[in-house]
């Protein structure tokens, strides 16, 4: 659901000889999946999160896994032991012991030291305080000095025309995460925002002859989704807005797998759509 031309992606997963996969709730991918191994969610297991702002946090287990599921580290070395190479991790601190050897940014980080409040990386010994800010008096390059990149605008891959006269956007709403594999099991938050919402510009809408709630088809090149409109002027003229976060209406069927040259992100933002009222 997450990635561009969604469609295509659900093609190559159909076409694999195999395919396992580790999560905690049957989603859109492990679907495809012929074995999933039940891991344990972050309430279920000790270890550590590192945040945005590179702090590397002590989370401890609030309740047992859930039925047969194992925390993720525990499925990996028992793999790993059954094809031939030993892992013998007792417990997450021994991963992270070994982390500190392997990577110099995290050379100074055991649990005895997060117990109580996280580091942020670089702490590259054990006598090392953390680097709460990252650049002070220098960049992080070999020469200490930032870097400009002048760009020049070139025109997105693809852009509306007489058989698709509208630009698509897709993006996030307040109350679903990313593919709501988590979210869109909450009650409460299923009671605001059941459903997808598609927003479109009031005077489109009335050149449709749509009004909120109408069910309508957004297509593009690639593939078809319907859902209930929204009439809304948060979408400019010309322009439709989709959410990401549901299956029935996977907005990502719709976008474009073209990449970015230089960032290598996908042409998430610009896709050229019709809607038509179903």
């Amino acid at each position: 659901m997450s990635d561009p031309d969604a469609l295509h992606v659900e093609k190559a997963l159909q076409s694999l000889e195999f395919m396992a996969s580790m999560d905690i709730f049957l989603n859109e991918t492990n679907r495809h999946a012929d074995v999933i191994l039940a891991a344990s969610s972050g309430f279920e297991k000790d270890g550590t999160f590192t945040n945005t702002e590179r702090r590397i946090q002590r989370v401890r287990a609030a309740m047992k896994p859930v039925g047969n599921s194992k925390p993720d580290w525990i499925i990996l070395k028992e793999i790993s032991n059954r094809l031939g190479y030993r892992m013998e991790y007792k417990h997450p601190s021994d991963i992270m012991n070994e982390i500190a050897t392997v990577t110099p940014i995290y050379g100074g980080i055991a649990y005895g030291r997060i117990e109580h409040e996280g580091l942020q990386w670089p702490c590259p010994t054990l006598d090392h305080p953390g680097t709460p800010i990252l650049h002070t008096e220098n960049f992080a390059r070999l020469n200490g000095r930032g870097k400009f990149i002048p760009v020049e605008f070139v025109e997105p891959p693809e852009l509306p025309d007489e058989e698709y006269p509208f630009y698509l956007s897709t993006g996030r709403i307040l109350y679903h995460y990313h593919t709501g594999t988590m979210t869109r099991r909450v009650k409460g938050i299923n009671r605001l925002k059941p459903e997808v919402e598609i927003e479109i510009n009031p005077l489109d809408a009335e050149k449709l002859g749509i009004s909120t709630g109408d069910v309508v088809r957004v297509t593009s090149r690639r593939g078809s989704i319907s859902g209930k409109v929204r009439i809304t002027k948060r979408s400019m003229r010309g322009m439709v807005f989709i959410p990401f976060h549901y299956a029935e209406a996977a907005a990502n069927d719709l976008t474009l797998a073209v990449l970015d040259p230089i960032a290598k992100i996908p042409t998430y933002k610009v896709a050229a759509v019709k809607v038509e009222r179903v």
